[in-house]
């Protein structure tokens, strides 16, 4: 079987996912069946519009850019208002850079754990991969195939001080919100939709 075909049938088969009824809900769908779906995609582009209500300041702050995801691990967050922004996560190093203001960070992710944990969160999601998301949160499903919501609780006591709670949403294989609940009150809630809509 060619690459081309395998990616095809890929597509086919998350295209079927994302149109599906809420059948799954009657037939006992459950977060197995949530990650083997996202498992299913294998590349996606999308746009986003993140806002952060911080307790410091009277509005919130708002951008928005691109996101490029390729299974299994590369992540690209590329933000293109207010500035210009990028942020590449693949094999485990995590790649910050602003071209406007001249500087470039890079580093290994098992170096900074809380930044770790936090990159999982999506990561680990968008890639189905129970495992480690269940390694660093406690993982709760709420809704149905159609219309779902997971709920994150940080497992390690260093995550704890800084996230209270992460819920990822989305309906059949499509993540469409992820609303972070900071230790300190702090929030901020990024609205995806897919390119082109």
């Amino acid at each position: 079987m060619t690459s081309g075909v395998r990616a095809a049938g890929a597509a086919l088969l998350a295209l079927s996912v994302i149109a599906a009824p809420a059948q799954g809900a009657e037939a006992g769908w459950g977060l197995v069946d949530l990650m083997r779906s996202l498992q299913a995609v294998k590349s996606s582009r999308a746009r986003f519009v993140e806002r952060k209500e911080l307790a410091i300041l009277t509005e919130p702050l708002e951008s928005s850019g691109m996101l490029v995801y390729r299974a299994p691990g590369r992540l690209e967050k590329h933000t293109l208002v207010p500035e210009q922004e990028s942020m590449v996560l693949e094999d485990g190093r995590l790649v910050l850079e602003n071209a406007e203001r001249g500087w470039r960070k890079s580093f290994a992710l098992h170096e900074h754990p809380v930044i770790w944990a936090f990159v999982e969160s999506i990561r680990s999601t968008l890639a189905g991969d129970l495992a480690t998301l269940r390694r660093f949160y406690d993982v709760q499903l709420e809704g149905n195939e159609p219309d779902w919501r997971l709920v994150l609780l940080p497992r390690e006591p260093s995550m704890k001080t800084v996230v209270d709670e992460i819920r990822i949403s989305g309906s059949g294989s499509w993540i469409s919100r992820i609303e972070i609940l900071e230790a300190g009150g702090d929030r901020s809630v990024m609205t995806i939709s897919r390119e082109g809509s």
